[in-house]
C-alpha cells in the first residue's frame, strides 16, 4: 500500500473509511462546499484524488521513500490543516514538503522548515513543544492553526495552476470556517499571500481594492463583519532562506510576537 487507508489508526487521523472522496475538481467543490464542520472537511480533504499528478507522486514518494527513512510508514495522502478549531492566528503556507507532511501526516512537521516554524511558535507561546516530529507526538498549538494552500505534497515544490485551483475550494472552506475567531492571518512566503487573497474575499472578508505586493512583516488591515483582522506577510523558513540568512529566528520570533500581540492584546503564555 503507497499510502495510509482512511480509519486505520494513524495518529489523528482525521477520515474513516466511509469519509467521502473527491475524484476531480468538481467533486472538491460539492464536498467543500458541503462541509459544515471543520472535522468534516479536514477529513474529506486527507482522502482527496482530485489532481492525478500530484496522487501519482505523492504515493510514489510513499513507496520508494528517502533513504533516511527507509524503515517508516508513509502517510501518503493529503495533509489537512491543522491546530485550534477557533484559533485567533491562521499560518498559510504554500504545500506539504515530501518527506515532511506527506511522511508524518501533519503540516510543517518533520522537514527543516517546519523545524524553524514550530520552534519559533514554542518560544513565542503558540505552541506546546519545541519540535514537531509527527501526528500524535503530544505537539499543540495555542490559539493557532497551520493549513496549505495546496494540501498534497507536489514534485518539485510546484503544483501546476490546474492544482492550485482544484484545491482552492478547500483552502476557501477551511478559513471560512474559523473566521468567526481570527484575528491574524500570517502568510509564509509570497505564493501563499497570493493564494490567501481570494480565499479570504470569498469567505467574506473585506479587503483593499488591490493586493499589495508580497513583503516580510508586511501589515495590511482587513476586516471580517465588525471585526479588525490583520494580514502579516512572512518570508518562507525554507533550507534556502534559513541557509543563506534571509530568514533568521529572531525574524520570524518578531512576526510571531507580532501576530501574538495582535490576536491576544498581550502575549500567550507558553504551556509548561
Amino acid at each position: 500500500m503507497s499510502y495510509v487507508p482512511p480509519g486505520t489508526g494513524w495518529p489523528d487521523d482525521p477520515a474513516a473509511p466511509d469519509t467521502p472522496v473527491a475524484h476531480s475538481p468538481e467533486g472538491v467543490r460539492e464536498l467543500a462546499a458541503a462541509s459544515r464542520t471543520l472535522g468534516e472537511l479536514t477529513a474529506r480533504e486527507s482522502v482527496c484524488r482530485a489532481c492525478p499528478r500530484l496522487v501519482e507522486w505523492r504515493e510514489e514518494v510513499a513507496t520508494v521513500k528517502r533513504r533516511a527513512f527507509a524503515e517508516e510508514t508513509y502517510w501518503g495522502r493529503p495533509v489537512a490543516g491543522w491546530g485550534a478549531e477557533q484559533p485567533r492566528i491562521l499560518i498559510v503556507g504554500l504545500a506539504p514538503a515530501a518527506h515532511g507532511g506527506n511522511r508524518t501526516g501533519r503540516i510543517f512537521t518533520g522537514d527543516r522548515s517546519g523545524d524553524w516554524l514550530f520552534a519559533s511558535l514554542h518560544r513565542t507561546g503558540l505552541a506546546t513543544q519545541e519540535t514537531s516530529v509527527h501526528a500524535g507526538d503530544g505537539q499543540r498549538l495555542l490559539g493557532a492553526r497551520v493549513m496549505a494552500a495546496v494540501r498534497c505534497a507536489p514534485p518539485g515544490n510546484k503544483p501546476l495552476p490546474e492544482e492550485k485551483a482544484a484545491c482552492y475550494p478547500w483552502l476557501q472552506r477551511e478559513i471560512a470556517l474559523v473566521a468567526d475567531s481570527v484575528r491574524v492571518v500570517v502568510a509564509l512566503g509570497g505564493y501563499a499571500w497570493q493564494a490567501m487573497w481570494p480565499a479570504l474575499k470569498d469567505a467574506g472578508y473585506g479587503l483593499p481594492r488591490s493586493r499589495p505586493p508580497f513583503a516580510h512583516g508586511l501589515e495590511v488591515p482587513v476586516t471580517y463583519g465588525e471585526s479588525q483582522v490583520t494580514l502579516l506577510g512572512c518570508y518562507h523558513p525554507s533550507q534556502q532562506n534559513t541557509f543563506t540568512g534571509r530568514v533568521t529566528a529572531a525574524m520570524l520570533d518578531d512576526i510571531f510576537h507580532r501576530a501574538a500581540n495582535i490576536a491576544f492584546h498581550k502575549e500567550p503564555n507558553i504551556a509548561k
